[in-house]
C-alpha cells in the first residue's frame, strides 16, 4: 500500500491532535498514536472549564496549554510532510513502490498548517506568559 504524502499532510491538519496522521501512517498498532488523544482532551477539557467557571480557573488555565501545544505540534508535523521531497517520502513511507507526485494540494495543507500552528503557538505563548505575570503579581 502506497502512503501519499499529501493525505498525510491534510490528516495532520485535520485531525493530527488525534493522531489521525500517525494511524494512517503507521497503522493501528501505534501506541503514540493513540495517546495524542489524552493532551488534546485534556486541554478541551481545561477550555471547557474555563468557558464554565471564567478565566481564573487555574486547572483550565494549564489544561488548556496542552491543547495549544498539541495544535502547534501537530502542525509542524503537516508542514514537514507536506514540504519533504517526494523521493525521500517514497523511500520512507513507500518502498519499492513510489506514489505519484505531489501537487498543489500538499503545498495548500502546508499554508493552512503554518498559519493555523502559527496562531496556536503563538497565542499558547501570550497565554503562558500572562498567566505567568498574574501569578508573579499576585
Amino acid at each position: 500500500m502506497t502512503r501519499s504524502k499529501t493525505l498525510a499532510t491534510w490528516l495532520a491538519l485535520v485531525g493530527g491532535t488525534l493522531g489521525a496522521h500517525r494511524l494512517y501512517l503507521r497503522g493501528p498498532r501505534d501506541t503514540w498514536a493513540w495517546l495524542h488523544a489524552v493532551p488534546t482532551l485534556f486541554g478541551a477539557y481545561g477550555a471547557w472549564r474555563m468557558r464554565l467557571l471564567g478565566q481564573d480557573d487555574r486547572l483550565g488555565s494549564l489544561l488548556v496549554l496542552l491543547l495549544g501545544l498539541m495544535l502547534a505540534g501537530t502542525m509542524l508535523l503537516a508542514i514537514i510532510y507536506g514540504l519533504t521531497p517526494d523521493e525521500k517520502w517514497d523511500a520512507r513511507w513507500n518502498a519499492g513502490a513510489p506514489s505519484r507526485p505531489s501537487g498543489w494540494a500538499a503545498i495548500l495543507g502546508v499554508i493552512a498548517a503554518l498559519m493555523l500552528g502559527a496562531t496556536a503557538l503563538m497565542a499558547t505563548i501570550a497565554f503562558a506568559g500572562q498567566r505567568l505575570f498574574e501569578f508573579l503579581a499576585a
